[in-house]
């Protein structure tokens, strides 16, 4: 691909400060826009997935814009401090009883990533690309490695986008069809920021940043959301903290997050975006399929809910479902548990499975 756009990491660090600067501006204020749009209209996930929509119509318009990840890591962190709050002692009593949903995981992981596979060489892609843009999750993580075995990670990106944009507009539309969710009962985000003890404010505070770059120094798969989680989590169980991130910081955390997935769309010809998506409404509902199978056969064995098995298990981001856990009033814990699990399984482990096929060597595909 020509030009630049904001799905190649190297070509959005060349572009000059006021130029990235204005066009993380745009980006924002397109997302902002979009979640108080669709938060009026009381839509679930409202700030997350108003900012996506919006910002992915302005990205495919021509619109400038940028998709940073120096910002959103500092958002998503915020997120896994959220999330850490969702671990009380009853929760993590359960956690042992996990072990259906976490095979079934290792079932899910193993048989969707060899079936795309396939699916992506039958459509043309080489050896790397398709093991890249198989894999159920980890879109940061496998366009580094497709980068590094000299694969089309611009490709790998933009299938990556696509699948975790449709599975996040999919699933929470999907529930409220089904009538597992109703739209007038959605979960307050959180607290005003008046209502946070101070000295809780600076424990949560200080318990994310450690957990950040704790997370960064051991090299942790996710290690924005990730490392803040576990910390989050650990205040929590031992009674340090007992609030959440107030209401307003996870707002603009959603805004953050969605606006940078439909930002990855800037500059990218339309014609190869309605290909990849196209490419991924096949990949995402071969995934989602195998979603609801397994997460109905595991339901036999977890004391969990069919919604929050499939949000376990759903082909979409950790941040991404973990959200949209927490938008449902789900077992927001239980679902971000799986989703590092699975973001684990997909970074360290089935790389180097993958090497092993193809030799230490870089590859370029054909």
């Amino acid at each position: 691909m020509t030009g630049r756009n904001a799905a190649d990491p190297a070509a959005a660090a060349a572009l000059p400060r006021r130029t990235w600067a204005f066009r993380l501006a745009v980006t924002f204020l397109v997302g902002a826009i979009g979640g108080w749009l669709f938060d009026l209209a009381n839509l679930p996930l409202a700030w997350m997935i108003g900012a996506l929509v919006f910002s992915t119509v302005a990205s495919i318009a021509g619109v400038p814009m940028i998709a940073s990840q120096k910002v959103r890591q500092p958002l998503i962190a915020i997120i896994g401090v959220m999330l850490g709050a969702q671990f009380t002692p009853e929760m993590a009593a359960q956690i042992p009883e996990w072990w259906a949903s976490v095979l079934a995981l290792l079932v899910y992981v193993g048989v969707s990533t060899s079936m795309l596979y396939i699916y992506f060489r039958r459509l043309g892609h080489g050896p790397v690309t398709s093991y890249c843009a198989a894999t159920p999750g980890g879109l940061n993580e496998m366009v580094l490695v497709a980068q590094e075995m000299r694969g089309d990670y611009l490709t790998v990106a933009l299938v990556h986008a696509s699948r975790v944009l449709i599975t996040v507009l999919i699933v929470p539309f999907g529930f409220i069809a089904l009538g597992l969710y109703d739209q007038g009962s959605r979960v307050p985000l959180g607290v005003d920021f008046g209502d946070i003890p101070l000295d809780e404010a600076v424990i949560l505070t200080a318990g994310g940043i450690a957990g950040f770059f704790g997370a960064k120094a051991l090299k942790v798969p996710a290690a924005a959301l990730t490392g803040p989680m576990v910390v989050s989590a650990v205040l929590h169980l031992v009674g340090v903290s007992t609030v959440a991130p107030p209401g307003p910081l996870i707002a603009a955390a959603q805004v953050v997050v969605g606006s940078t997935l439909g930002a990855r769309f800037a500059g990218v010809p339309i014609r190869r975006i309605l290909r990849l998506v196209l490419h991924s409404l096949g990949s995402t509902a071969l995934m989602i399929s195998l979603t609801i199978l397994l997460a109905a056969a595991a339901s036999a064995f977890v004391d969990a809910s069919i919604p929050a098995l499939v949000l376990a298990l759903a082909p979409g981001g950790l941040a991404e479902m973990s959200l949209i856990a927490l938008a449902l009033g789900v077992e927001a814990a239980f679902v971000a548990g799986h989703h590092v699990i699975r973001i684990t399984l997909v970074v360290l482990v089935m790389p180097t499975i993958f090497r092993r096929r193809y030799g230490d060597r870089e590859r370029p595909d054909p």
